[in-house]
């Protein structure tokens, strides 16, 4: 028996590769199909199953796509009703995999049809158990998200059936199952999980708040839905994608993505659609130099989720900047989150843009400490923009600022006031380099961007608040 997580950090999800002689099962697989076939065909296994665990609302998952190139039957749980050939499980439905068996559990909470999968080994017993968004490490799943989908299940009664679920199905198992859930910290799914990516079930029942044993249903149902704010607007379109398929194969996105335009072609394509351009660089790259008009999202941080949570159409037509060579790496990450309209990128990147002798645009930058100096004379006239989550802001922040958090930029921006000049930071530069450039390609025009973030200006001197611990990650 094998078992692999695949763990993506820009999503902060957990896929999973199950092996048993010869035969092969994967869990909650995402867009891209290749880490997975090729990984069976490494070992000699044919993939028989994939496994959902839910439909997803942060990304697009790849299993019709695998389901395509390798025959294997998708299995859902109990109420699924996709718009495609699947097989829907009953609870308590075994599943033979090789010398093993998953056990079907229906534990509806976090959706109505979610499902976690018991991993029984060779001689039956009990070994692990992939949770998908029902149970995480240190959390639970939010119950919140179905709603947009079907306004008539409310957070209160899927946290109600998360309760039950937990109770019933889950809590009962042995204390030495190993919990493989669906996401670790980072997820939005989740308010508030741990980094840790497993752990055994019986330590989760006395460090889980959720697991409290005396824990009563309306205790439970407060507990989870207290701290809950609005999901990022791309959720919603990604469950329906999952949910009806009819997705192009991610083969077909990077062919049509991987299109590479010289400077005047790129800037004809611009001028002649609606496409947006986003600068995938580094920030001190994108910073210093980088073409007018474009959106910067650095692909080495949290890419994908900002790009669901920015960008508001998923049809939107984009091109793109990128470093040499990962290219096809950023149409991936795109595809992820159901962004599959990629229609080229600039080749020779900024040089390239220069050389045909078009112009440059940066984003004006001061140090931390240079801030602290001009604050300490003029706070009055010093516009001071916090861009984080309104949980960072709350659990401490400067006095005086103005908590204008990255996620509801678009909600919020008729707030501010394109003649004022606004000083933009966040935790560590990344947040506020993106919310500059964003409000730089809208008209305004007189920000800047304080490089490292709260991190470094904590240490400055200024006043801030009294720190309080975040009840919530959201």
């Amino acid at each position: 028996m094998k078992i692999e997580q695949i763990y993506t950090g820009c999503l902060a999800e957990a896929a999973y590769y199950i092996e048993s002689n010869g035969e092969a099962a994967i869990i909650d697989p995402l867009r891209e199909t290749k880490p997975y076939v090729d990984k069976a065909d490494r070992n000699g296994a044919t993939i028989k199953y994939i496994l959902e665990t839910h439909f997803h609302a942060d990304f697009v998952s790849g299993h019709l796509d695998l389901a395509n190139k390798t025959g294997a039957t998708i299995v859902f749980g109990p109420t699924a009703a996709p718009a495609y050939d699947v097989h829907v499980a009953e609870d308590g439905e075994i599943l033979k995999l090789g010398n093993v068996s998953i056990k079907v559990l229906h534990t509806p909470g976090h959706t109505m049809e979610s499902t976690t999968y018991l991993l029984l080994d060779e001689k039956g017993k009990e070994h692990c158990l992939f949770t998908g968004d029902t149970l995480f490490i240190g959390d639970v799943g939010r119950p919140d998200l179905v709603q947009k989908v079907k306004a008539e299940i409310t957070p209160e009664i899927l946290a109600g059936h998360l309760y039950d679920s937990l109770r019933n199905k889950i809590m009962p198992l042995p204390d030495q199952v190993i919990v493989y859930p669906g996401h670790g910290a980072g997820s939005a799914c989740g308010k508030n999980m741990s980094k840790e990516t497993r752990d055994t079930l019986g330590h989760q029942k006395v460090t889980n708040y959720a697991l409290r044993e005396d824990m009563t249903k309306e205790e439970f149902i407060k507990a989870v839905t207290d701290g809950l704010v609005e999901p990022p607007q791309y959720f919603p379109f990604n469950v329906l994608l999952n949910l009806k398929g009819g997705m192009e194969s991610i083969d077909e996105i990077i062919r049509k993505g991987k299109n590479p335009l010289s400077a005047k072609e790129f800037e004809a394509i611009w001028e002649s659609t609606d496409a947006l351009v986003l600068d995938t660089r580094k920030k001190e790259e994108f910073a210093a130099e980088h073409i007018p008009g474009s959106i910067f999202i650095g692909v080495d941080d949290s890419f994908a989720p900002w790009v669901g949570t920015l960008i508001t159409d998923l049809k939107q037509p984009i091109l793109f900047v990128a470093d040499e060579g990962r290219e096809e790496e950023v149409i991936v990450r795109l595809a992820r989150v159901g962004y599959d309209h990629t229609i080229g990128f600039l080749k020779g990147g900024v040089d390239a843009w220069k050389k045909a002798g078009y112009a440059t645009a940066l984003i004006k930058e001061i140090s931390p400490e240079d801030f602290a100096t001009l604050y300490e004379m003029d706070n009055k006239h010093t516009h001071l923009l916090d861009a984080r989550r309104k949980s960072e802001f709350d659990s401490e922040h400067l006095v005086g600022a103005e908590n204008f958090p990255l996620d509801f930029i678009n909600q919020n921006m008729a707030h501010l006031d394109r003649d004022k000049k606004y000083f933009i930071h966040c935790a560590g530069g990344y947040r506020s380099l993106i919310m500059c450039s964003i409000l730089k390609s809208r008209g305004f025009d007189h920000l800047v961007n304080i490089k490292g973030g709260y991190k470094v200006l904590s240490q400055t001197g200024l006043p801030k608040t009294k720190y309080t611990v975040p009840k919530t990650m959201l």
